[in-house]
């Protein structure tokens, strides 16, 4: 893997909003992190894998420093969190979709009764889409994330008022 392929994935991970990523290619692991991101244990913008025929990770980090930052991804909507509601939070990283097709109805919306295994949404990881229950009864308040988003761990998706 060259700086080249290395820059394609810092801009895969600004485009998705990611704050992290790992990856492993022929036996070598390469993870890289975004400044500022709050992993428990870590350093911002890491770089690590063994590179022998390229430049040292810290030169690494001070040419991914100097490229013109990109976009920034919109940050995650904070939902106002009336006192009877519970936020319901994605429980993997994926994207969202609120559709089965994507000319069909909303697996919820905005006012709907759900219950313990009403399925929410879908969250497709890694080429699975991945069914999400509301494993709680309650009314949908708000839906907080769009439809094709991609989503983080634990970002909320719905509130619910149980």
């Amino acid at each position: 893997m060259d700086v080249r392929e290395i820059k394609k994935l810092i801009s895969l991970m600004n485009e998705n909003g990611l704050a992290r990523l790992e990856v492993e290619e022929e036996g070598k692991r390469y993870l890289l992190e975004k400044a500022g991101a709050s992993v428990p244990g870590t350093t911002p913008l890491l770089v690590s894998a063994p590179f022998p025929a390229v430049a040292p990770a810290a030169q690494l980090a001070d040419s991914v420093a100097a490229a013109p930052p990109a976009a920034a991804a919109p940050a995650a909507k904070e939902p106002q969190h009336p006192e009877d509601t519970v936020t319901f939070n994605s429980p993997m990283v994926g994207t969202f979709y609120r559709t089965a097709t994507p000319d069909g109805p909303a697996f919820v919306e905005t006012g709907d009764k759900v219950g313990a295994e009403t399925v929410l949404c879908l969250i497709e990881a890694m080429k699975v889409f991945n069914e999400i229950k509301a494993e709680m009864s309650g009314t949908i308040v708000e839906v907080l994330a769009e439809n094709g988003e991609a989503v983080e761990y634990n970002q909320p998706l719905y509130l619910i008022k149980p």
